[in-house]
């Protein structure tokens, strides 16, 4: 495979894999704007107040809207630093899922569901970083 193709692929994956994972984060945020009670009975818990909804509302909702434009900014204007955001992103939520087994025991199906799915993203993510320092040639000033 030429280094041309190569750059082009691994360009569209990356690309592909931020559009995944911000519209992975929208598909929540849409729900938590709708129906803040639907995204804690994912994880069977009741929102009992308008203060409890309020943040789930904005936690979910806003902030899950302000990474999903952020996500697509980056994607357009510079992939990488997207990528490299998705490592943290992804890498921080499956710590924090590790930090709650050591702390207070092991995970329900849900969370052993996501700790398996924020792990494989944060390696794809770290795995396309590693990609494009090898497909896109930088340039170095002399």
């Amino acid at each position: 495979m030429n280094v041309m193709k190569t750059q082009k692929t691994v360009t569209l994956a990356s690309k592909g894999f931020i559009l995944l994972s911000a519209i992975s984060l929208l598909s929540v945020s849409l729900m938590a704007f709708a129906n803040p009670q639907s995204v804690m009975d994912l994880v069977h818990v009741q929102l009992n107040n308008t203060d409890a909804l309020s943040s789930i509302r904005g936690v979910y909702g806003g902030v899950g809207m302000t990474l999903f434009l952020s996500l697509i900014y980056l994607m357009w204007r510079d992939t990488q630093s997207g990528l490299l955001f998705l490592c943290l992103l992804w890498g921080f939520y499956a710590l924090s899922r590790t930090i709650t087994i050591f702390s207070e025991g092991a995970l329900g199906d849900f969370g052993n569901q996501w700790l398996l799915i924020e792990s494989v993203f944060f390696v794809i993510a770290l795995a396309l970083v590693l990609a494009n320092r090898k497909a896109v040639p930088t340039h170095k000033a002399v």
